[in-house]
């Protein structure tokens, strides 16, 4: 089945964003030949969903449809499917695939603990015990989304040492950085490291910045520092050479769900044991059905 890939990144109106986005995708058609890959933006760029649905069912049977998006809130849950039925009325002949948006799980762990590494490299490796850490992200109306950075904040709290993490969002909902950066210096932190929990450039990272910086001007005694984005990282080509390949049902082991990331499962995979779900670590009562 003659087969095109779709990537939809988000688009910003800060246009070295959607430069990256632009780089990041011919980086990728360049490792991946044998697939025919076209980009498209939800917002703010010149190639929209519909001209890219429209780009990829040209001389194609099937198109799956790819989020290069973190986490799922309403532009993956419902712009783009809205798009997509669009998309089979004017291409009845193509089948749509879509497919799962990048999420919370260990390769994007990968990237956070790798990035807290190298911002615990900036502030001279200090005592992580003195040492808070905040994800930050873009904040969402969606609980969801918004959960799945608290996810990585706990996991990253469970493989550390640090005794201090928190979230906090650039907007829409809180808390917000400079609230989080006040609660952690009433707690004796002397020294925050900041972790963008975004993919690319744009207007944020640049509202970041300017964040940090008067922070550091406002908590002189405090040493704050800040992380990168993580749009580049060797695991989110894997991320999407694993959604591929699923949609295109050759991998079909790719998503594990709520057990992602359980210590427990890959334990017991080490040794051959089958995953249960009546987990032992939880320490609650068997309820009677």
């Amino acid at each position: 089945m003659k087969t095109s890939i779709l990537l939809v990144g988000h688009g910003s109106r800060h246009q070295p964003g959607n430069d990256e986005i632009t780089q990041f995708s011919n980086k990728w058609k360049a490792m991946n030949p044998q697939w025919q890959i076209e980009t498209c933006f939800i917002e703010f760029a010149d190639v929209l969903l519909d001209e890219g649905l429209d780009n990829a069912a040209n001389n194609a049977e099937r198109v799956i449809v790819l989020p290069l998006i973190l986490n799922a809130a309403g532009h993956v849950k419902m712009e783009i499917p809205h798009h997509i039925n669009k998309a089979r009325e004017r291409h009845s002949h193509v089948e749509f695939v879509y497919a799962k948006h990048l999420g919370a799980n260990d390769n994007i762990f990968t990237i956070v603990k790798r990035r807290l590494t190298q911002v615990m490299t900036q502030l001279d490796m200090p005592d992580p015990k003195t040492t808070g850490v905040i994800i930050l992200g873009r904040g969402s109306s969606d609980r969801v989304a918004n959960g799945e950075i608290a996810k990585m904040a706990r996991w990253l709290f469970d493989e550390t040492d640090h005794e201090n993490i928190d979230i906090a969002f650039t907007g829409i909902t809180y808390p917000r950085l400079e609230a989080v950066i006040q609660k952690q210096v009433t707690l004796g932190m002397t020294q925050i490291a900041v972790l963008p929990y975004y993919l690319f450039t744009g207007t944020l990272i640049e509202r970041i910045k300017r964040q940090i910086k008067r922070l550091q001007q406002q908590y002189p005694h405090i040493a704050i520092a800040h992380g990168d984005y993580f749009g580049f990282e060797p695991e989110i080509y894997t991320l999407l050479n694993q959604r591929v390949n699923t949609a295109m049902g050759e991998d079909t082991d790719t998503y594990i769900m709520e057990c992602d990331g359980c210590s427990y499962r890959q334990l017991a995979e080490e040794h051959g044991h089958d995953h249960s779900h009546d987990h032992s670590h939880e320490n609650k009562p068997e309820v009677a059905a």
